[in-house]
């Protein structure tokens, strides 16, 4: 998946999808390469975990959905990498089977948080609260979803905020619930993991960027990488991630929601806290456009903006702690 995503996404196609258009609105240009997408689709991306033989499937499970998921985040690859994986491992009918193949868009709605990528988006697999009275897994139409656009900090990722009530909106055949076993808090579960892989990937580029500019950016006569105060930061970073990624790789294996709660922590303040800490090993140049650190910045943003899903984390893991 490095190789793939090395070949047909590499910085060029990150910085021309940047200046295409005004990702910041909702309603603006979309973001996503259809074309990227259905190859995605082939590689197995989406079918990863579906037994082999089925709809391309790939016969692997969560563990592996996690190591690919860190390379997308690695490369800061827009979409709705998770809502599409999501759909195709657990949906039935043809909107798992679009998903699969990577023809379909499925953008994931955890309200009460954001959602991304709903403008370009086929269908929207919603995921109510656990443990409110709307708590169900839904599939549904992108157009006409209850939601308005919202200003977006990362211009790869439109957002949309949902609408509390989603009664309006059009229900597809196939949603995830009693005919496929799957509930809900399984599924923003997974959810939370494969957004925390996301988030390793952008910490762990974030970190090898900030040693390559500290290696070849010179002072004094002296590449700055020499001087304490910079190695501090790298060193910092790494143990970010590798704390983070140790969680979000044993949460995988286990499947445990205390676990998954600790790595989707771990995973967004590694991602935020590196990329901060490669724009200081950056110094004036970082705070540049042509600079790729304020993508992985906003990213980690977007990615971790569900505050309220963040909560539920902290509440889960605090519960954990407690019994």
């Amino acid at each position: 998946m490095r190789e793939l995503l090395a070949g047909r996404f590499p910085r060029e196609a990150l910085r021309a999808a940047v200046d295409a258009g005004d990702g910041w609105v909702a309603g603006g240009p979309r973001v996503v390469d259809r074309a990227l997408w259905r190859e995605l689709g082939e590689a197995g991306f989406f079918a990863l975990r579906l037994p082999e033989g089925a709809a391309g499937g790939v016969g692997l499970g969560l563990p592996e959905a996690v190591l690919v998921l860190e390379e997308a985040g690695r490369v800061l690859l827009p979409g709705p990498l998770v809502g599409t994986q999501l759909a195709a491992t657990h949906l039935t009918g043809p909107v798992a089977a679009g998903a699969a193949a990577g023809e379909l868009l499925v953008a994931l709605a955890l309200p009460p948080a954001p959602i991304g990528h709903l403008g370009g988006a086929d269908a929207v697999l919603a995921l109510g609260e656990p443990g409110a009275s709307s708590a169900r897994a839904g599939l549904f139409a992108a157009d006409g979803f209850p939601a308005a656009a919202i200003r977006s900090a990362d211009p790869l990722t439109p957002l949309h905020l949902p609408g509390s009530d989603l009664s309006g909106a059009r229900a597809l055949d196939g949603g995830a619930g009693g005919s496929t076993g799957v509930d809900v808090a399984s599924l923003r579960r997974e959810a939370a993991l494969l957004t925390a892989a996301q988030q390793v990937g952008s910490a762990g580029r974030t970190l090898a960027m900030a040693v390559q500019h500290a290696r070849e950016r010179e002072q004094f006569g002296r590449p700055i990488g020499a001087f304490q105060a910079v190695k501090h930061l790298c060193a910092d970073m790494l143990v970010r991630v590798e704390m983070a990624r140790t969680a979000v790789y044993a949460a995988a294996v286990s499947g445990d929601g205390f676990e998954t709660a600790a790595a989707r922590l771990l995973a967004d303040d590694a991602a935020a806290r590196n990329a901060r800490d490669c724009l200081q090993v950056f110094g004036g140049m970082g705070f540049t456009w042509e600079a790729d650190v304020h993508l992985h910045i906003k990213r980690s943003w977007v990615l971790a903006a569900g505050r309220g899903e963040a909560e539920r984390q902290k509440e889960e893991l605090a519960a954990g702690l407690l019994g």
